[in-house]
């Protein structure tokens, strides 16, 4: 190379590197995950996996009877082992694999590809995958407030694999996954669609196959242990923070934001539901003011990331008020023993949620204004449409599958104690142990 070429070449290398530079670096940082992000989602993981260990174990513990405490806690433990061992031999897979508009696909079969460096956005995919297995792991849990006291742990076991299987994991693709219902813009933060209502209804079909327990309606079945039920109760707020405000997936305004709007549905749910029992029965109790709280955290989940403070108050208080009366009609005029309320409480919460979704969502409510409609959505009118096509296949799919899965399971292995199992109570029929030794 001639001095002259050289002398033009040197300017030229150095231009080019003055402009490729900071290219490559926001290339290398771009494949490194946010450290702000990633630990925010960490706890988020923490915070939700102890809703259900020990958040919602001790709230179902408390609400059932003193003969059946452990069999609840045994079940919610079972569960989550259960399920963490299926989402990673393929749950996770199916749910959040490419796939199509349906179902994931078989990719990440035993999570293959999910390593130490591999990212889902700006967080590692360990972390993602972690954080949607605790959401996967609370929401059959949640199903076994429908037939506690009276089902087989075998059946507990099979129905859970194969429920979650069947209904869990499409509703989660069809939502999170880039299935067909996030294509058309559906509006579920945190788990309304995905969560509530597909547990809500599993729990009343549930209900309804296996018919109530020994003694009801006429024999009061009360809680046993209230004080263990705030508690756990407590905990469930707490831990919600990492449900909704966990599912930006980013430390930013729009976690502040749901987690703020979660605090304050909790908040008026609790105040609502126990305003409407004191009116209605003349003293308010701690059984309402907690279900109170849990309809206001239920109701708010789908709309959390995408309705402001006042939507929040707003969407609780209605939660508060309809939940309760949905309880009352449930128990009282229908007669389906719903052992602890799972459906009018995450299923009409879930559904009134996802529709108040596609209300607050707008940014044209002045106080109530929220953050707005779905990608592609031109206004309340076509995100109420949307919306609403997701409550309806989703409560008509789940309630078929569940129904199948149920009648499966008890071809196979039964679903139902004995009779004298059940008024024995199940701690000393299915686990030969005791809760309390008095």
């Amino acid at each position: 190379m001639s001095q002259s070429n050289l002398r033009l070449s040197i300017p030229l290398v150095m231009m080019l590197t003055a402009v490729l530079a900071p290219a490559a670096a926001w290339a290398q940082a771009a494949a490194e995950p946010n450290p702000g992000n990633t630990a925010w989602i960490l706890t988020s993981t923490a915070l939700v996996l102890f809703m259900t260990l020990p958040g919602l174990s001790l709230f179902y513990g408390g609400l059932v009877r003193t003969k059946n405490v452990l069999s609840v806690l045994v079940q919610c433990f079972a569960i989550t082992c259960l399920v963490s061992l299926l989402w990673f031999s393929y749950a996770y897979s199916l749910a959040f694999g490419t796939g199509n508009a349906l179902i994931g696909d078989f990719g990440k079969l035993f999570m293959v590809g999910v390593e130490e460096n591999s990212l889902t956005g700006d967080i590692p995919e360990t972390v993602f995958a972690m954080f949607q297995l605790t959401f996967a792991i609370i929401t059959p849990a949640l199903v076994v407030g429908a037939f506690a006291e009276r089902m087989k742990f075998s059946a507990l076991l099979l129905f859970s694999g194969l429920w979650l299987t069947l209904v869990y994991v499409p509703v989660a693709h069809w939502v999170w996954g880039g299935g067909w219902l996030s294509r058309l813009g559906v509006l579920d933060f945190a788990g309304g669609i995905v969560v509530h209502i597909t547990a809500g209804v599993a729990a009343l079909v549930s209900a309804l196959v296996l018919g109530g327990r020994h003694g009801f309606p006429t024999t009061a079945m009360l809680p046993h242990n209230m004080t263990m039920a705030v508690t756990g109760a407590g905990m469930l707020w707490v831990g919600w923070f990492g449900f909704n405000a966990g599912s930006a997936l980013a430390a930013n305004g729009n976690a502040g934001m749901a987690m703020l709007a979660t605090h304050l549905s909790a908040a008026a749910g609790a105040f609502a539901w126990m305003t409407m029992e004191w009116l209605k029965f003349g003293k308010p109790s701690a059984l309402g003011i907690v279900t109170g709280m849990v309809a206001g955290l239920g109701t708010i989940t789908p709309a959390s990331g995408y309705v402001g403070p006042a939507g929040g108050v707003i969407i609780g208080t209605v939660a508060g008020v309809v939940c309760f009366h949905a309880t009352q009609y449930v128990k009282r005029v229908l007669k389906i023993d719903d052992s602890l309320d799972v459906f009018p409480v995450h299923g009409v919460g879930g559904m009134l949620g996802t529709l108040a979704a596609g209300v607050f969502a707008s940014t044209d409510l002045g106080l109530f204004k929220g953050q707005g409609f779905g990608a592609g959505i031109a206004g309340m009118g076509q995100q109420l449409g949307v919306q609403s096509i997701a409550v309806i296949v989703t409560v008509v799919y789940t309630a078929a599958i569940t129904y199948g899965v149920l009648k499966l399971v008890e071809r196979l292995v039964g679903l139902r104690v004995g009779r004298e199992d059940e008024i024995g109570g199940l701690d000393i029929a299915l686990h030969e142990e005791r809760g309390y030794d008095l």
